[in-house]
């Protein structure tokens, strides 16, 4: 079928995939490091100003770029916020964690967001990186569920611990048990993103 490049458009057509997140960064050796480590990554290509990343079949999914004169991050500047990077089980989120945690790669925030059960970090420059597991198997749940009173009242979340996670998955309690959301009213942005 032929493309009609000349039809007017009512919206754009959507990418097929987010490919890849490239970081600034003036401290290139140790953010190499960290994503190597956090992510389970293999270097692709490396020199004293770039690094290439992967971790699947793509040929990089992080890059680090090492520009002269690139200062320190200004928690409080508009940017990136933080990359998400999801999980096919809350046990695989929850065993990334265990491994990151043996590295000494501590979790910044773990959050039961209802849509996601997502623990945040942040990287030795300061972006901060969430690990989730989508807690509906099915998008249309999920959109349901940021529709609701429960999810318009308290769109942030709900902390939770991941070691009693672990100690509940280990005692025989389901992953759905686990990733339903308890509801505790409204909540404010927590401080870290303040």
């Amino acid at each position: 079928m032929a493309i009609d490049f000349d039809a007017p458009a009512t919206a754009v057509k959507s990418p097929s995939k987010l490919a890849h997140v490239v970081l600034r960064t003036n401290n290139l050796k140790a953010m190499s490091q960290y994503y190597q480590n956090f992510l389970g990554a293999r270097v692709v290509h490396e020199n004293e100003m770039l690094v290439f990343l992967s971790y699947d079949d793509e040929h990089h999914r992080i890059a680090l770029v090492q520009v002269p004169g690139t200062q320190a991050k200004l928690p409080t500047s508009c940017g990136l916020e933080h990359i998400a990077f999801t999980f096919d089980s809350l046990s695989d989120l929850l065993l990334a964690y265990r491994q990151r945690k043996q590295k000494g790669v501590l979790p910044l925030w773990p959050v039961n967001h209802g849509p996601t059960t997502s623990i945040y970090y942040r990287d030795p420059d300061g972006n901060q990186i969430e690990t989730q597991y989508d807690n509906f198997s099915d998008p249309a749940q999920a959109n349901e569920f940021m529709s609701s009173k429960e999810f318009a009242e308290n769109p942030i979340g709900v902390d939770f611990d991941p070691e009693d996670y672990i100690t509940r998955l280990k005692k025989g309690e389901s992953e759905e048990s686990l990733t339903k959301r308890i509801e505790i009213g409204p909540r404010g942005l927590p401080e870290h993103i303040q």
